[in-house]
């Protein structure tokens, strides 16, 4: 797995670690600080294992933590948000105004500044191959003047302050969300131990897949937002903004400039359940033996004054006024913001955030061939609408089928014990006043259902707020990390239970606890009807199944190939942890056109692809003739 979020980077499971960060040992502590301090760009680690600040004097790993651990606090997860334009200007704007000329007037522009449509009445003349000449007569004229508004919300869940995707590859012109697809899926790589063109080597190309999106698309000024913002702000719309802005562009990305990938490719979208289609659809891929290795992820970078302002409008956000009203205050400081998000407590809205979260999917063959470390295994993932709905973002009944159905097949291959002792929610948890009751009832029901008296509920949200499509990533990585150190984030800001959530038979708890468990459910309530659940297996459940199925000879070959593979994975870590960030991006090398290829009736051969495509496809139908 690898990503980067408001809490750092997936590999090293740093990210989960700045979530429990108070609940761990002192060790663990101080490199999840060191970690953080080397990624926000605060200080650097040399091949000899010396620290230097930022401006390149030496210093100790105790200098770090002792000068940046408040700072770093302060300036991960939720809190006041940091970008520009929320900045003490304001937002910018224009706003409509008349003007009336007494008499006409006389100005130049760059022809790069000059309007596509002016008004009819401008009278305009070239001054040479740069500039135009404009005259504007008297009269009574409606313009658009710069201007700038308040914002209304001012907390986000920002990615780590100091540290830009942008700026470890070379990128141009490239979207927030496409540059957190570059750096994460290369962090998921590296984190895996594994070459990736040593997978390759082994696969025919069309066994390979890639399964990646988000559900906002790329809004940000390089995406639509430019797009869309250029004949108001009277900007040119550039060759990249359309192209780059569609939502299945990050599979499109890890195909051309990371894996190479010619097999599979897709990008589905189903608002907060964007990543968990992307997973069904691998899962279904690999057990039907189409596909033998997947990357699926989803990399959303929401935080822009439009995309805030349009849920804001919705009521769905934790805007400046809910939430003073909410703690009767009144003014916010920064600390409140970093309060803004309360899961299944008294809240009034969710907290935009933006994360890039992958995950790398195999066969079991194919897993115990490489000596890959694996973090769990997902049997199934379960998709259901809400059917007739009176508002179209309302909550409805298919979340209610997608959870019974995940504990049912978990219930099924671990039997009821280990369901109703060993298990734990990774919950949707908006810290919206709707989803705290009904996602809660869904818990409540399901729970009932099934006999679980206390189902330990997390919510990461209450950390890296709602990432949109993202958001599912998030929650199954912080699961796979749970798995590894054996805690349960807690979930923050959650100072009593709201009265209306149905928590009989749920474990709500503010701070970190112990927790060993073999199943994890990853509930995701999308706006619109898109509901999903995905019952994830620990490593040891998975291991077991591995052995039942393998045996004893085949897992002990698997575990000594394993070594090397870990000792890869902790060199990448070693790297990563100094702030040597290296992502896998390939541009312009590689690239094949029909001529090369060496096609036959029964096999397409590629070059640089070390196994050819077979043309033996199924035929579901017979022979005719």
């Amino acid at each position: 797995m690898g990503g980067i979020s408001p809490a750092g980077r997936t590999s090293g499971h740093q990210a989960y670690r700045r979530t429990v960060l108070e609940a761990l040992p002192e060790q663990q502590r101080h490199h999840t600080l060191l970690g953080l301090a080397s990624l926000m760009g605060l200080a650097q680690r040399d091949d000899q294992g010396n620290w230097a600040d930022s401006e390149g004097k030496p210093c100790s790993a105790a200098d770090i933590i002792t000068q940046h651990s408040d700072y770093i606090s302060r300036h991960t997860l939720i809190r006041r948000t940091e970008e520009p334009a929320f900045g003490d200007a304001g937002i910018p704007a224009n706003r409509a105004t008349t003007l009336n000329l007494a008499e006409p007037i006389e100005f130049t522009l760059r022809k790069r500044d000059f309007p596509e449509t002016p008004p009819a009445e401008w009278e305009v003349s070239e001054v040479d191959s740069r500039h135009v000449k404009v005259r504007v007569p008297a009269g009574d004229f409606s313009v658009l003047l710069p201007d700038h508004r308040k914002p209304l919300v001012n907390s986000a869940a920002q990615l780590p302050t100091g540290f830009e995707p942008t700026a470890f590859y070379r990128s141009v012109h490239h979207p927030r969300a496409l540059a957190m697809t570059v750096f994460g899926a290369s962090d998921c790589i590296g984190q895996s131990g594994l070459e990736w063109q040593h997978i390759l080597d082994r696969l025919s190309p069309d066994q390979v897949a890639v399964y990646a999106s988000n559900s906002t698309g790329q809004l940000d000024q390089q995406g639509w937002g430019g797009l869309l913002k250029s004949y108001v702000t009277g900007s040119r719309v550039t060759s990249k903004q359309m192209p780059l802005g569609y939502g299945q562009m990050p599979a499109d990305f890890l195909n051309a400039y990371v894996l190479g990938n010619v097999g599979a490719t897709a990008g589905q979208l189903g608002a907060c359940a964007t990543f968990l289609y992307n997973l069904r659809l691998a899962v279904e891929e690999i057990r039907s033996g189409r596909r033998r290795v997947v990357m699926v992820g989803t990399a959303d970078a929401p935080v822009t004054p439009e995309v805030i302002e349009g849920f804001r409008a919705m009521s769905a956000l934790a805007d400046d006024n809910s939430l003073k009203a909410l703690d009767a205050l009144e003014l916010l400081t920064d600390s409140d913001y970093q309060r803004a998000c309360r899961p299944f407590a008294e809240n009034c809205g969710f907290t935009i955030g933006e994360s890039a979260q992958f995950v790398l999917l195999m066969d079991d063959h194919l897993a115990l061939e490489l000596g890959a470390e694996v973090l769990g295994s997902v049997p199934d993932v379960y998709v259901n609408a809400d059917g007739w709905k009176r508002s179209i973002s309302a909550p409805g009944i298919g979340n209610y089928i997608t959870l019974a159905k995940s504990v049912s097949l978990a219930t099924s291959i671990l039997g009821e014990e280990a369901v109703r002792q060993r298990s734990f929610v990774h919950a949707h948890g908006t810290s919206t006043p709707k989803n705290r009751t009904t996602e809660s009832h869904v818990l409540h029901q399901v729970a009932g259902a099934f006999g679980i008296e206390q189902w330990p509920v997390a919510a990461i949200k209450a950390y890296i707020g709602h990432s949109q499509g993202t958001a599912a990533g998030d929650q199954i990585t912080s699961a796979l990390s749970t798995f590894q150190h054996h805690l349960l984030p807690g979930i923050a800001n959650l100072n009593k239970v709201a009265d209306d959530v149905y928590a009989e038979r749920l474990t709500l708890q503010r701070n970190a606890s112990e927790c060993h468990a073999d199943v994890s459910f990853i509930n995701a309530k999308g706006f619109g009807g898109n509901n999903a659940t995905a019952p994830l297996l620990s490593p040891e459940v998975t291991e077991k199944l591995l052995l039942n199925r393998h045996g004893e000879r085949a897992i002990s070959e698997w575990k000594r190939k394993r070594e090397a593979v870990r000792e890869a994975s902790h060199a990448f870590e070693e790297r990563s942890q100094s702030g040597h960030f290296d992502p896998r991006y390939v541009f312009g090398e590689n690239v094949l056109d029909g001529a090369e290829l060496e096609i036959t009736s029964t096999s397409v051969t590629l070059p640089g692809y070390a196994n050819s495509i077979s043309l033996k496809v199924d035929n579901p139908f017979g022979t005719l003739g």
